[in-house]
């Protein structure tokens, strides 16, 4: 038994048709056929039922199916990132962020990376549940920033800056000078509070803390995009102070007493090499782009 039997076999459970298989696994029928009958021989299990017009799994290959594709999938992954160790610092790095670092500190790191690893390939992804840990982990990304640090002991993880948290309303609002009184009566737009994200739970935190029951007119998890919502005089939200990056008009940013926090994370024992090199220079890429930003 192969790992490519196996995957001619999860290929021809998905299609369910030995032409349309074959085609897509760029061999021919009957070499298809001969592959899965000599998987079926070895294993002694009839996985498929067929007839001239029809194939369809049995039972015991549908229980195969669920569990190796399951398999098939961590094995890819493996692979994978044993290439990106081989590689070196002209590979590959998966790097998982959240939205509030698009316009200051990110693009100041990525600089870094394009002067010190010109051939290093990025993959940038801003994952919607926050799940940085898991990602680590099934070594879906190789460092992952967030607001909130990852407690978990096959994970290192450093505080790199923190930042105020702001009242951001249009420029001529009534709040603009800085006097937050009646925030009950507002408009907010803002990420949803019922999110298990660690933002959330922060302005959950602060509307509790100011025995504020905000009136959310939109619901939105794309900060970039609340900014413009704001300026367009739609409403007022409550975001971090890099988002004042972004440069859009007619915004006003006013610094709470809150301040959030940026964490860097990774695989403890890290043998990719590119990546220890990735986390010294993002150490590095730390400038304060005209924020208030405490560095660590």
């Amino acid at each position: 038994m192969t790992i490519q039997q196996i995957k001619y076999f999860l290929a021809l459970a998905k299609e369910l048709h030995f032409w349309n298989t074959a085609e897509k696994m760029f061999i021919s029928q009957s070499s298809l056929s001969r592959q899965i009958q000599a998987l079926e021989d070895e294993l002694q299990i009839q996985l498929f039922e067929r007839d001239k017009r029809n194939v369809k799994l049995t039972n015991a290959g549908k229980f195969l199916q669920e569990r190796w594709t399951k398999t098939i999938e961590e094995f890819d992954q493996v692979i994978r990132q044993a290439k990106k160790i081989d590689e070196g610092k002209t590979g590959t790095i998966a790097i998982t962020y959240p939205g509030s670092i698009t316009y200051d500190f990110l693009p100041d790191f990525l600089s870094v990376l394009s002067d010190n690893l010109p051939d290093l390939k990025v993959e940038l992804t801003e994952p919607k549940d926050e799940d940085h840990e898991r990602l680590l982990l099934d070594y879906q990304t190789d460092l992952a920033f967030s607001r909130d640090k990852i407690n978990n002991t096959n994970i290192d993880s450093k505080k790199l800056y923190s930042e105020p948290i702001c009242l951001v309303v249009p420029e001529h609002h009534r709040l603009s000078k800085g006097e937050l009184t009646d925030l009950g009566k507002e408009k907010f737009i803002i990420s949803g509070l019922h999110r298990t994200t660690f933002f959330a739970s922060l302005l959950r935190t602060w509307f509790a803390k100011n025995d504020l029951e905000p009136k959310t007119i939109i619901e939105s998890d794309f900060g970039g995009m609340i900014v413009n919502l704001v300026s367009k005089g739609l409403g007022i939200s409550i975001l971090p102070l890099s988002f004042q990056a972004a440069g859009i008009k007619n915004v006003v940013f006013i610094e709470l007493e809150e301040r959030i926090d940026l964490f860097m994370n990774w695989r403890k024992n890290e043998l990719n090499i590119t990546v220890k090199k990735v986390i010294e220079l993002a150490e590095n890429s730390l400038k304060t782009s005209g924020n208030r930003r405490d560095f660590m």
